[in-house]
């Protein structure tokens, strides 16, 4: 039996285009493009219309269709440029109102950034589209190649991304669930295992769109597949979420938590450290007789053993109060090194150094290349050390505190260590740099999936705002707006136990995705030899 080439039949035959976005003009499809990934940051906080989080991938999906890898690089590079030139517009006042930067050097330093972290979109449009294979032939149809292809790689390439040059996972899919029915699945399989969840519907959505395009009169099993899919998913994902994985052990904490909103432009001026310093103890005195006091990220900017008499009041509060506190202060070992720390008062409670520090901003790791711009950028305490991975935890009223600094909340892995020791999480964060934008509601929103994924009620502490109390289920109890200076007052419950997640990690999504990509890739290359 001899089998016809494909190729001329494609000459003799040629199989009609996809009645879907391809249709579309080059140009309209690079626009469209661009504008789907520049409305996925509204599925974030603090917007929080997550549906996008659906729909933008979709849109992506259909558009990939009828295009070969290379085309597909652009479509996804263009999807990533609007994502992350919206959802991280924040660098630009970063680098000008604190950085001291020009403008235009800090729209350029933005630009390039949002540019750079977009090829993750790109690889991750071309990987799917050459792993498939149909995408580039004419008449190919959206099926379950396609879609499983996008969806692995989408994951695999946010999970590369939260590691490459120390991670940087922001506007991942897995996050925007916080307020989503798919955000009980986060407690069992993490942030990426959402995203794969996200990105699947995604699918089925872009392949209903092509359905209606098509036959636009046959659309009832289309339907009721999609329907299918969205209604198990979204109403698992609520039954998930009402599950305790976690329960309460010992009795709840008397917790305060000082946000000081001292600007940035004074913070690290040592004309203004004394008024800063009084601004906080004005703050603690609001709180009354809580258990402790909690001072967000280098509210003492500066090295506190320097600090001789001032550390000696808070150790004389904390004797006659009978409160422990935990401030953000730089340390400095006997090598001369600095950290990043949360310091326990008294020394009982013990520290936490930052280990996982921002690169360009707390550690420079192309120092000879930044120093060409020395007198364009102006970055204080940009030369830290890094703590040691496996600190010992600060223990507060016979309670061990799993405590992060910042950006190590952002990570999963992180804030793993701390358990399941750790009775609640305490996050401090110095978000003023960042203005009144999209990043304080965006660190508030990381933080409030790793309360949900561990089981872990959490306490966060920021110079100028969002200062919130979060349960163990994600949910926000109180919080201090942005700009506001204020206390917040409240109980924090120890809990115990492991999540799901706490035991599987991301490490079997990640597996699901590669299985999931040499399987398509597996399948085209044994359709190829039948054929052939």
């Amino acid at each position: 039996m001899t089998l016809i080439s494909p190729s001329k039949t494609l000459s003799k035959n040629p199989a009609p285009v996809p009645a879907t976005v391809p249709r579309l003009s080059p140009r309209w499809r690079l626009l469209l493009a661009l504008l789907a990934g520049a409305a996925l940051p509204l599925a974030f906080a603090p917007v929080g219309f997550w549906p996008l989080s659906l729909l933008s991938p979709a849109v992506l999906l259909l558009l990939l269709q009828g295009s070969t890898p290379r085309r597909a690089f652009v479509l996804g590079w263009l999807f990533g440029l609007g994502q992350f030139g919206v959802g991280v517009s924040w660098l630009y006042e970063s680098f000008t109102l604190f950085g001291g930067a020009v403008a235009p050097l800090a729209a350029f330093i933005t630009f390039i950034f949002a540019a750079l972290v977009a090829v993750y979109l790109g690889l991750t449009a071309w990987l799917a589209t050459w792993v498939s294979g149909g995408n580039a032939a004419a008449g190919s149809a959206l099926g379950g190649r396609q879609i499983a292809a996008f969806t692995g790689s989408w994951v695999f390439f946010e999970w590369l991304r939260g590691w490459v040059f120390s991670g940087f996972p922001w506007l991942d899919l897995g996050i925007a669930q916080t307020a989503s029915p798919l955000g009980g699945f986060l407690p069992v399989v993490g942030e990426y295992g959402t995203s794969f969840i996200v990105v699947g519907l995604a699918g089925a959505l872009a392949w209903f769109a092509e359905r209606m395009r098509q036959s636009p009169q046959k659309l009832g099993p289309s339907a009721f597949v999609l329907t299918g899919a969205l209604v198990f998913f979204l109403g698992l994902g609520s039954l998930l979420g009402r599950v305790a994985w976690t329960h309460p052990t010992a009795s709840p904490l008397s917790v305060g938590i000082a946000q000081a909103n001292v600007p940035q432009m004074q913070k690290f001026d040592p004309a203004f450290l004394n008024k800063t310093l009084q601004t906080y103890v004005a703050l603690t005195e609001q709180m009354g007789p809580v258990s402790l006091v909690i001072w967000p990220e280098t509210a003492i900017p500066d090295v506190l053993s320097d600090l001789d008499g001032f550390k000696q009041i808070l150790d004389d509060r904390a004797k006659t109060h009978q409160q422990d506190f935990l401030v953000g202060a730089f340390t400095q070992d006997a090598q001369g090194r600095y950290y990043n720390t949360l310091v326990g008062v008294p020394e009982s409670v013990g520290q936490h150094r930052k280990a996982h520090l921002v690169p360009f901003s707390e550690y420079m790791p192309l120092r000879p290349i930044v120093d060409l711009f020395a007198g364009l950028i102006d970055i204080p305490m940009s030369d830290l050390s890094p703590g040691a991975p496996n600190q010992p935890l600060p223990q507060v009223q016979g309670i061990k505190v799993g405590a992060s600094i910042c950006y190590e909340a952002d990570f999963a892995r992180d804030i793993r260590m701390s358990l399941p020791a750790a009775g609640f999480l305490v996050n401090v964060s110095n978000d003023s740099w960042f203005g009144d934008s999209f990043a304080p509601h965006q660190n508030l929103q990381m933080a409030q999936v790793r309360a949900l994924e561990f089981g872990r009620p959490m306490a966060r502490a920021t110079n100028t705002g969002i200062s919130a109390f979060i349960d163990a289920q994600g949910r926000i109890v109180q919080k201090l707006g942005v700009n506001q200076q204020g206390v917040l007052v409240g109980s924090i419950q120890p809990y115990q136990g492991s999540t799901p997640f706490y035991w599987l990690q991301s490490w079997p999504i990640i597996f699901l995705s590669g299985l999931l990509l040499a399987g398509v890739m597996g399948f085209r290359l044994k359709a190829r030899r039948i054929i052939d």
